[in-house]
């Protein structure tokens, strides 16, 4: 099965209904008119396959890969699905008592060379924890990969980042916020709790 093409990853997002129009409250308490849910598209084995597949091609310029790391929960079937593809494993890591952690007899070696997966990155706050823990096992850090890098412009990380589109989503302080202004209720993704501005 042949990787998707950018233009591809973005009619596979659109169409599984990942991109998601509305008003939205962010993990980071910002607001935007859009969100993407890349879990819609990872229900569908052949298109996370096929997406993973472009992801693999450009993280080959990361260097040589000996596993692929993705936080629970977005980070699991990308990091599942690249290690697949770059034929590396694939172990994730996860929140115990509000810390990242290394669980269920996943292990690092000192001077392994591994990447993060990620579905999207907006801050690359869970990335960076994910390093963090990383760095304790002695791990060398490639970068980060992701499907849809959303960071807003000059955003920039510590780590190298590779994704397979990037897509500019406009994210406002809830006091400047329009769609607030406009008296659209905001949406949590991800939860059921709806809030008025």
């Amino acid at each position: 099965m042949a990787a998707f093409t950018e233009q591809e990853v973005l009619q596979a997002l659109q169409t599984t209904g990942a991109v998601l129009d509305g008003h939205f409250i962010l993990s980071s308490g910002k607001h935007a008119g859009r969100y993407v849910q890349c879990a819609r598209l990872l229900q569908h084995p052949d298109l996370a396959q096929r997406v993973c597949q472009l992801l693999g091609e450009r993280a080959h310029a990361c260097g040589p890969i000996d596993a692929v790391v993705g936080p629970a929960m977005g980070g699991i079937v990308v990091a599942y699905e690249l290690a697949r593809v770059l034929g590396v494993r694939g172990p994730f890591t996860e929140r115990q008592n509000g810390q990242m952690t290394l669980r269920r007899g996943f292990e690092i070696k000192e001077g392994e060379r591994v990447l993060i997966a990620e579905d999207v990155v907006t801050t690359g706050g869970s990335s960076l924890e994910v390093a963090n823990v990383l760095t304790k096992y002695g791990a060398t850090i490639l970068g980060i990969a992701c499907i849809v890098d959303r960071r807003p412009k000059d955003t920039e990380l510590p780590l190298s980042l590779v994704s397979t589109i990037r897509l500019e989503i406009d994210a406002f302080e809830p006091e400047v916020c329009p769609l607030c202004r406009q008296g659209i209720p905001a949406v949590k993704p991800g939860s059921r709790m709806k809030r008025s501005c």
